[in-house]
């Protein structure tokens, strides 16, 4: 979840990239939002006769795969995002989605689908929905405070629902040997898929711990920011 660092736009944007973006955010409101309702109908009223990752499937590969974006808007600066930051939350997330639970049948299965879901959804309801208002200039303080208290048990929640789809793919990945390459070959190359999502697995461990007390440093100035004006 790539973060903005103020709570007001920091500098004009054109009526046309202005307008894109409050296009952009408000349609991932609206994705999420519905993702968001087919988990809850799933675990309520469904029979359950299919499994959950058949019936939100086409919604996630939409609007995951529609934050690539993302990295577009801040490689340009149109938004003030740090860009490394989000590559990595945005091709974790994308690889998830595109080499682990669409191409393998024992991803979707894992327990940690329902808890990436549920996190990202609720998560990204919050921070589209404060960028579009931010743009506005019409943020309320209520939902500056979810934007930077949510993450707290959001992020951690996420992430252990990824490594969970990770680990319960990568067993099948390497049983079928899926997407590698083996020598010899006429490319004089070698590459397993299988090593190369344990590789993603482990990059968590030196990467969330920076992304997730980069959010608490935000959280210190922004709620602390907002709060010392509301006592002004």
């Amino acid at each position: 979840m790539a973060t903005k660092s103020k709570s007001k736009p920091n500098r004009e944007l054109s009526s046309l990239t202005k307008g894109y973006l409050i296009s952009y955010n408000i349609a991932q409101v609206f994705g999420w939002s519905y993702l968001l309702y087919l988990i809850f109908r799933y675990y309520t009223i469904s029979s359950k006769e299919v499994p959950l990752w058949d019936v939100v499937k086409p919604i996630v590969v939409i609007f995951q795969n529609a934050a690539v974006l993302e990295i577009l808007h801040a490689a340009t600066n149109i938004v003030p995002s740090n860009v490394v930051i989000t590559v990595f939350q945005v091709f974790s997330r994308v690889m998830l989605v595109c080499g682990v639970l669409l191409p393998t049948p024992t991803g979707p299965l894992s327990p940690g689908l329902p808890l990436a879901l549920l996190a990202w959804s609720c998560a990204e309801i919050i921070r589209y929905l404060y960028y579009a208002l931010n743009l506005l200039g019409a943020v309320p303080y209520f939902l500056i405070w979810c934007r930077y208290t949510f993450f707290i048990a959001l992020y951690p929640i996420g992430v252990t629902g990824e490594l969970l789809c990770f680990y319960a793919a990568q067993a099948y990945v390497a049983n079928k040997k899926m997407w590698s390459l083996e020598m010899p070959n006429k490319l004089n190359f070698t590459f397993s898929y299988h090593y190369f999502l344990l590789f993603l697995m482990f990059l968590y461990i030196p990467l969330f711990p920076q992304m997730y007390l980069h959010m608490f440093a935000q959280r210190r100035k922004i709620i602390s920011g907002s709060s010392s004006k509301k006592v002004k």
